[in-house]
């Protein structure tokens, strides 16, 4: 039996149709996942180290003379937790706004879509005169719509492509909306306008829930560093004194009457709890300042690597080392 040649067209169309879901479907794995999957492989092995320089098998410090022991151990347990959530944090991050950006611009195209129906277009055609818009970061997912009914792919094809470029809630709603209005028939100039008004009021209304939980975000900053500055404050001038007096009551002939005693052996053990601490007010901190300011873990954990690095520089580098000798 002859096989009939596939027209040039109809295999454009399909390529169409095909390419932006064979690009993600293909790997199966997107880029966070990706860095993600990297960073938890790179952080087993840093806290392997970690537990190998607790136990003494090994001697690698970041302060030169500390020796084995849990200062080290430390060191690279949060190093190796940065490698973990750094990478994915800001890798969805810049998704999310990036996402954000081309949402910011969907009431426009809707409006201009719905001004073009009222003039009596199809909604393929006015989708395809709007596309010569500017609309920032939408520009090109608009463009790639237009190509697509341009040579002959079903709007619904091409909305839903397009759903699945930008799979946001409101995009979701959006396309669920207008497809379903296309099929129904009637007048869906008006429904886009509707549509495109309630988009802009949901905009509206998550910009002023992140402009009041600024005010929290901010709240969480100075209440974590003004931890850093009181744990600064005991281990430069509390803590040394607390030292020095317990050294001078064991010295003194005091100690044996047992009438005054002083546990400032336990002083490095204090620091070390100051440093747990520090670590999961910055892992908690940050994620709850992303879950208040959109809602989102990712953004949360942008917050916790500027958190657990700037704490664990501060508290390993800047706050000084209490030797009880």
């Amino acid at each position: 039996m002859a096989t009939a040649t596939v027209p040039a067209s109809v295999r454009k169309v399909k390529s169409l149709t095909s390419a932006e879901v064979n690009t993600d479907e293909s790997s199966g794995i997107t880029r966070e996942t990706w860095l993600l999957i990297g960073g938890m492989a790179v952080a087993i092995v840093l806290w392997i180290i970690a537990g190998l320089n607790y136990t003494g098998s090994v001697d690698w410090e970041m302060r030169p003379g500390e020796g084995p022991g849990a200062n080290p151990a430390i060191d690279f347990f949060v190093i190796g937790l940065l490698a973990l959530i750094a990478p994915y944090g800001f890798a969805m991050s810049a998704k999310l706004r990036r996402i954000s950006n081309i949402e910011e611009r969907l009431p426009d195209f809707l409006r201009d879509v719905a001004e073009a129906g009222r003039f009596g277009m199809t909604l393929p055609d006015a989708i395809v005169v709007a596309s010569g818009g500017r609309y920032g970061l939408l520009t090109d997912e608009i463009k790639k719509m237009a190509s697509q009914l341009e040579w002959g792919v079903p709007v619904a094809t091409s909305l839903r492509l397009f759903e699945e470029r930008v799979p946001t809630p409101l995009v979701q709603r959006v396309v669920s909306i207008i497809t379903r209005a296309n099929e129904a028939g009637g007048n869906v100039a008006d429904v886009l306008t509707m549509v495109a008004h309630d988009t802009r009021e949901a905009q509206l209304e998550a910009q002023g829930r992140q402009i009041s939980m600024l005010t929290y975000v901010t709240v969480i900053y100075i209440a974590f560093f003004v931890f850093l500055v009181t744990i600064y404050i005991m281990a430069a001038v509390f803590l040394p004194q607390m030292i020095l007096a317990g050294q001078g009551v064991a010295s003194s002939s005091l100690s044996g009457a047992g009438a005054l005693t002083l546990q400032f052996t336990f002083v490095p053990v204090l620091f070390l709890a100051f440093m747990v601490a520090v670590i999961v007010h910055a892992v908690g901190d940050g994620v709850m300042a992303g879950i208040l300011f959109n809602g989102r873990i990712a953004e949360g954990l942008q917050h916790a690597t500027i958190m657990l690095a700037t704490g664990w520089l501060i508290m390993r580098f800047v706050v000084p080392i209490l030797n009880v000798g």
